[in-house]
């Protein structure tokens, strides 16, 4: 690409050579955005502004997904295959695309050069089904009739459907639209920020913790024990990170809450700043969400204009800014310490832990990181009290949860429940039952890392403890349903297929272990299981669980092990 201008690309990169390293990711979606791709030339200069030897800047763009060294169409078509775009047709649009298009393979290019295509991995959007994303424009409820539309990217994303029980944290999410910081006010916004900053720092971390509010992500660690570990850490400067690197397949509800209600995140995050003693937070949001990107953009800058962030919040004499951070596609960086070099504009490598981010974590600093439900609970305890907060759920699991519900379901959406209502309310009542009028075969609890679950356990309660008694995993809070008609073999191969392609590759176990899981699983859904696949897939799946560096590798395996008790027909080897 000899035509390349480094002048205009010095201007591009000027914003980002006093920040070094850690404005690594910016930058190259900066020089991407103009150029279309990222040649050798131009990873060069971005290097050389940020004082990056190449090699390392190569390392970070081919660790990325989203970020390409060959050129890839004036528009990138990128369409989901994972489990909920799967069960509503999206192999048959991508066999469409690609004669449409004269592709021969995914990935591929035009022969105009024009429009790329390629199958990706879950956009986020599993309520619109099939979804993809064309260029930075989401589209749901695709069609085969539709080919030229998702071309042009006139097709339609509408937002989620919104119900539940109750609507605590959802409540502004049902305008179709962002909400103001003028409507957000007017409502009550904000009021537990005024309230938090009236008060000990240590008196507001224990009202978190006397609220039991635990993480909404996955990992469901003690929110309040958490910010009490970074806020007694000595080091300084302090960090607040809100990870809303929504990855997991199957999940929705932190984008819903981005796009619908951003200032309700922006002062959870700013409370947790404050309850800590951090002045500097970071939003990280995956890069497939770029609506949910610019809603932010928006939100931060109403703040910053309103005294809500910068010098002297409030006239409390807190200071507080925030900076967006946008990922590059790669499932491990919602790990947290992953997200961590990230940021600092590095390789999405899970950390060894201990030490633990509350001690040692971004730049090596004391750093408390939250989901975005997580942090959306916060203004609602301040405000309301620890006591009120706990009024709903149960004792050992209190407040409410948001749950995506997606696949063969009449009604897919985020539906906002307090803790304690059981499964069959929320997939017979709420959401309509199976679509069709079908029987239901399926549940998987969770996403690609959960467990499966069957109709037989519809009556089970919504809480932490009664699923785990259950043996099944809340996580993320996914709930995807599967019809009678649904091939299961077809299913595990897909997530399979998933963490084979996200595993970092930093430790054997689950480098090698996701690679011959999908090896197995895509065989058996080929109709060709071997003698024996069963003790395979279990061996390799307890090893991974037992011995990766990470959260993905230790649930690589999850839902395979579980479909194994569950369905062991399933993996039996096919009668002569």
């Amino acid at each position: 690409m000899s035509n390349i201008n480094l002048q205009t690309l010095d201007s591009i990169l000027a914003d980002y050579a006093q920040s070094g390293r850690s404005a690594l990711l910016p930058a190259l979606y900066a020089a991407q955005s103009y150029y279309g791709y990222l040649p050798e030339p131009v990873a060069a200069r971005v290097g050389q502004v940020l004082g990056i030897p190449l090699a390392d800047v190569y390392g970070v763009i081919d660790f990325y997904s989203m970020f390409y060294r060959e050129p890839v169409g004036e528009t990138l078509i990128q369409l989901c295959g994972d489990p909920a775009c799967a069960l509503a047709g999206s192999d048959k649009i991508m066999q469409d695309l690609c004669q449409h298009l004269g592709i021969s393979t995914s990935p591929g290019i035009s022969p105009d050069g024009k429009v790329g295509l390629e199958s990706v991995s879950c956009l986020g959007l599993c309520e619109h089904a099939p979804a993809a994303l064309v260029g930075e424009t989401p589209l749901g409820q695709l069609d085969r009739t539709q080919v030229e539309a998702i071309v042009q990217s006139t097709g339609t994303s509408p937002y989620a459907r919104i119900g539940g029980d109750t609507r605590l944290l959802t409540a502004n999410c049902d305008k179709g639209r962002p909400t103001s910081l003028e409507e957000y006010l007017e409502g009550g916004g904000y009021a537990g920020l005024k309230k938090a900053l009236g008060q000990p720092p240590e008196s507001v971390i224990a009202e978190v913790k006397t609220s039991g509010l635990v993480g909404r992500g996955g990992a469901a660690f003690p929110t309040g024990v958490k910010w009490e570990g970074a806020a007694s850490a000595d080091a300084q400067p302090k960090y607040v990170v809100c990870n809303a690197d929504e990855s997991e397949p199957g999940t929705f509800k932190d984008r819903v809450l981005l796009e619908g209600d951003p200032h309700l995140l922006l002062e959870g995050l700013i409370i947790a700043a404050y309850a800590v003693g951090a002045h500097q937070g970071y939003i990280y949001v995956r890069g497939e969400y770029t609506y949910a990107y610019k809603v932010l953009g928006w939100a931060v800058e109403e703040a910053r204009q309103a005294g809500l962030l910068g010098k002297d919040i409030l006239g409390s004499g807190f200071e507080l800014d925030i900076e967006l951070r946008r990922g590059a596609g790669a499932y491990i960086c919602g790990e947290e310490t992953a997200l961590f070099e990230s940021i600092e504009g590095k390789r999405g490598f899970p950390r060894v832990k201990p030490p633990f981010p509350t001690t040692h974590g971004l730049f090596s600093k004391p750093t408390v990181v939250n989901n975005v439900e997580t942090l959306c609970n916060i203004p609602l305890i301040i405000e309301q009290g620890a006591k009120a907060y706990r009024q709903l759920g149960t004792e050992r699991s209190p407040g409410t949860k948001l749950f995506c519900v997606s696949g063969d379901i009449a009604r897919p959406g985020v539906y906002e429940l307090p803790f304690g209502a059981s499964l069959r309310h929320l997939l017979l009542g709420l959401a309509g039952g199976v679509r069709g009028g079908r029987k239901m075969q399926a549940i998987l609890f969770g996403g690609a890392a959960g467990t499966f679950a069957s109709p037989d356990e519809l009556d089970v309660r919504l809480t932490f403890e009664d699923l785990r008694q259950a043996g099944l995993l809340l996580g993320s809070g996914v709930v995807m349903v599967f019809d009678e008609r649904r091939d299961l073999r077809d299913t595990l191969k897909r997530l399979a297929r998933f963490f084979a392609h996200e595993s970092c590759g930093k430790c054997y176990p689950c480098q090698l272990g996701t690679q011959r899981q999908y090896e197995i699983l895509e065989r058996l859904a080929e109709g060709k299981a071997l003698s024996g696949d069963t003790v395979r897939l279990t061996d390799v799946g307890w090893t991974m669980t037992d011995s990766s560096l990470c959260g993905l590798g230790q649930t690589a395996a999850t839902a395979v092990l579980s479909a194994i008790k569950l369905w062991p027909e399933l993996f039996s080897e096919p009668q002569p």
